[in-house]
């Protein structure tokens, strides 16, 4: 049975989009742990923008990053669209309703990680198909910005695993209580 993991960066006050302000905390702690998450994943699971972003960044980036480079630019990618019809990147669009193709997903083996992606994730949290959000929570206030959880979406969750990095970002995994 797969399953599906969502890696958030958010603020104390939970803004998620453009992460800029990660910048100053971002250390080699959080950048094995990031190759950690990448290495364990089979494909990822990534919604629009979140693909069309990495999928313009990756490609030039690969140089300067190494191995998780290689690896951002070569592994599966699932994405949730209805607007892209020419999948690049090593992507699969998914077609239909993304909730029940991600439930059939989830019935093979292996990991689908999610980065980015706020209304995939949101989606998917509604229909109960994340197994584990592994969220870094960074001691900082945006004041204004996306949130990660959209007006609507709700889930008890239960601490699974935490630490903190020597600038400060809060790393806690959860699950589903």
């Amino acid at each position: 049975m797969g399953k599906v993991i969502a890696v958030e960066y958010v603020t104390l006050d939970g803004v998620f989009e453009e992460p800029a302000w990660s910048g100053p905390y971002f250390n080699d702690e959080l950048g094995a742990w990031q190759a950690e998450n990448l290495r364990e994943a089979d494909a990822l699971l990534l919604g629009r923008r979140t693909y069309e972003g990495f999928k313009a960044a990756w490609p030039q980036m690969e140089a300067s990053t190494g191995d998780f480079g290689v690896r951002m630019n070569t592994m599966p990618k699932w994405v949730a669209t209805t607007t892209l019809s020419e999948p690049e990147w090593n992507a699969t669009f998914i077609e239909g309703e993304v909730a029940d193709a991600v439930a059939k997903l989830k019935t093979e083996p292996g990991t689908l990680l999610i980065n980015g992606s706020g209304s995939l994730v949101n989606h998917l949290t509604r229909h109960n198909l994340i197994d584990e959000y592994r969220i870094m929570v960074y001691p900082v206030v945006q004041g204004e910005g996306r949130k990660l959880w959209e007006d609507g979406t709700k889930i008890a969750l239960s601490p699974a695993a935490r630490w903190r990095t020597t600038t400060g970002v809060e790393v806690v995994t959860y699950v589903p209580a």
